[in-house]
């Protein structure tokens, strides 16, 4: 009776420990969010979206910033999703339970919580040297993507797992081959699981800083991307480089640049949201 006294008590404090840190995890925020708009909604404009850095406060834009995310986002979703998903299915459909098997499962997980400035590391020893990609857009989103790769393997293992085995047995019993079964029945069912994990992935690809510094992206850009092979810089760069200068002035820009990432990210979140609740219908 004292054991079941003692564990009750526990499981009792770890729940409101849990919750007084949501609660203040939520006020922190609340209040970061109120003093990044009350200091940089007055600066958002359509001049501001639509020029380019300048020395002058007042003139200076995220254009090229927005530009480059944008870039850079849509690549490397274009790279991470098909081949990470491919995996998934491999490992989880065609792979055989054994060792490597276990071997390869906890590889990725250790990748998975790989610090990113390893990976920027990786894309500066392999894609921009070894492979002279360069400092170009296609060398940032091949970096980004090495970095949420495990992400999306991860959440599409997760999500075909949970597919149920009897909706397996059943296309089989009808006479469908293993691929057909797999993409006519399993990946409808799964599709909005791997979303979540995508929109997870994508989320940490749009705010990193340290892997594309690391690669050579860089912090002044006076234009836009216009190909795979352009220079470029990203918003969580330029804003970095506002907050670094001392002037106020850039300490406002750094804030509306952080405005417009947060609505760059919220579209595509609830893009990709709107798209899983319509595959789960």
């Amino acid at each position: 009776m004292t054991r079941r006294l003692r564990n009750q008590f526990l499981d009792h404090l770890l729940h409101g420990a849990g919750l007084g840190a949501t609660l203040l995890g939520l006020v922190v925020l609340g209040a970061l969010l109120v003093d990044i708009f009350s200091d940089g909604l007055g600066r958002i404009s359509w001049e501001f979206l639509t020029s380019f850095p300048s020395r002058r406060a007042e003139n200076a834009g995220v254009y090229a910033a927005l530009a480059g995310t944008v870039w850079v986002i849509s690549l490397t979703a274009l790279f991470a999703v098909p081949i990470g998903i491919g995996a998934a299915i491999y490992l989880e459909e065609y792979g055989k339970r054994g060792g490597w098997s276990r071997v390869i499962e906890i590889n990725i997980a250790n990748l998975a919580g790989v610090p990113s400035v390893i990976y920027g590391l990786l894309g500066l020893g392999l894609l921009v040297r070894t492979l002279a990609l360069g400092r170009s857009v296609i060398a940032g989103a091949a970096t980004l993507a090495l970095l949420v790769l495990p992400v999306v393997i991860l959440s599409s293992r997760e999500a075909l797992r949970a597919v149920s085995p009897s909706l397996r047995e059943a296309s089989y019993a009808l006479g469908a081959t293993k691929w057909q079964t797999i993409w006519y029945q399993v990946l409808p069912v799964a599709l909005p699981g791997m979303l979540t994990g995508m929109i997870l992935a994508l989320s940490r690809a749009i705010g990193e800083t340290a892997p594309l510094i690391t690669i050579g992206a860089l912090t002044y850009v006076p234009f836009a991307p216009d190909g795979l092979w352009s220079p470029f810089t990203v918003l969580p760069i330029q804003v970095f480089n506002w907050v670094s200068r001392p002037q106020e002035a850039f300490l406002e820009n750094a804030a509306a640049g952080i405005i417009v990432l947060l609505a760059l990210l919220l579209v595509m979140n609830g893009t990709a949201a709107w798209l899983r609740d319509r595959f789960q219908q």
